[in-house]
């Protein structure tokens, strides 16, 4: 039987348990990790401040072998057991917005470098934890250096859908693509440029390909140039009519087997509604562009209507939608239209932000 005197049963003031701690890291700064692990293997973190000592150097020397690669951990492809939430399919995971130069092929068989945005997705199988995403980098890099446009999306697409073991892809390409344009009088040109995106969809094994095009144009009022003829008739009041800057964005799959150039969409845009805003200009210029909107004067439903008779008009262009945002000059809010012709874009919903992206910042 073990009797406790009162001093045994007492507990340890601060001051008392600081001595005894500052007596046991004296004695673990001599004694070795063999002789500490004896007493207790706690004692290293009571002695001490609880963490390894390791190197603080960076290894510029090291180098990483097959075995060490293995033994690395990876959590993004691991078992179905790590997956959190619901184990369901998801329709696209990827990355958005890298960045790198791609050749595209202009239409008079030239080419021209530009920076390209590359948003690249894959489908996940619902027993699937994750996605190893550098490799949709890595496939596009593979192939950027030598071949264009939609030869670059084919190839890539094929090497991450395989490497990623998906069923289902999709490749857009984002870029700016410039084209000299001619002033209406004065002889002068200039540079305009033109958001385009070129998308690859494989869904079930079959391909799209498709088009987008911001197209930026004037839009002026039809109403309002009546108005302002019968103020000038009736009263002699001198009245403009109002317009405003536009933006149309057509999208379109091409047809298999057709080349259908960025040069070709712009021009079908500009023979649907020829009041492209302008980049170089003069007076004489400026008049014309006058003439030229009154001579064209179109509400927004006209303009949707327009696009769609030149797309319509095109046998290598299938499916297509186009969407129209009159930017008001006399609204605080904007006029917009949205037309789709076959499956591929229709849709019951719109994305609540659509018609804000339609925004041309010059």
């Amino acid at each position: 039987m073990n009797i406790h005197t009162p001093e045994i049963d007492r507990k340890p003031s601060r001051e008392e348990a600081e001595a005894a701690l500052a007596v046991l890291r004296q004695w673990a700064g001599k004694a070795t990790d063999a002789e500490i692990a004896a007493v207790d293997p706690a004692a290293r973190a009571l002695a001490g401040d609880g963490y390894p000592d390791l190197s603080r150097d960076y290894p510029a020397e090291f180098q990483v072998d097959a075995a060490y690669k293995d033994s690395l951990p990876d959590l993004q492809n691991g078992p179905a057991s790590l997956i959190r939430g619901a184990r369901t399919q998801i329709q696209h995971v990827g990355i958005s917005n890298f960045r790198l130069p791609i050749r595209y092929r202009t239409r008079d068989a030239g080419e021209v470098l530009l920076e390209t945005s590359v948003t690249g997705t894959v489908s996940l199988e619902a027993e699937k934890k994750g996605i190893n995403m550098s490799r949709i980098m890595r496939s596009f890099y593979a192939h950027a250096e030598r071949d264009f446009s939609f030869e670059v999306i084919e190839h890539a697409l094929e090497d991450y859908k395989r490497d990623l073991e998906s069923f289902d892809a999709r490749i857009q390409m984002r870029f700016s693509f410039p084209v000299k344009v001619q002033s209406l009088r004065s002889g002068l040109s200039g540079w305009q440029y033109y958001d385009i995106a070129l998308e690859l969809v494989d869904r079930a094994g079959e391909r799209l390909k498709i088009m987008h095009l911001d197209y930026v144009y004037s839009s002026t009022c039809p109403c309002s140039l009546e108005l302002s003829e019968h103020a000038r008739r009736m009263r002699g009041q001198l009245a403009t009519p109002h317009s405003q800057r536009s933006v149309a964005r057509i999208s379109v799959v091409q047809q298999p087997g057709r080349c259908l150039w960025f040069e070709d969409l712009i021009a079908l845009c500009r023979d649907a509604v020829p009041t492209e805003t302008q980049v170089m200009v003069k007076r004489e210029d400026e008049q014309a562009f006058a003439e030229l909107n009154a001579a064209n004067p179109i509400f927004v439903e006209d303009a949707a209507r327009l696009f769609c008779a030149q797309l319509q008009s095109d046998p290598r262009i299938g499916d297509f939608r186009v969407v129209a945002s009159h930017q008001e000059s006399l609204h605080s809010h904007d006029a917009v239209s949205v037309l789709t012709s076959g499956p591929t874009f229709a849709q019951a919903s719109l994305d609540p932000r659509l018609f804000g992206t339609l925004f041309h910042i010059g």
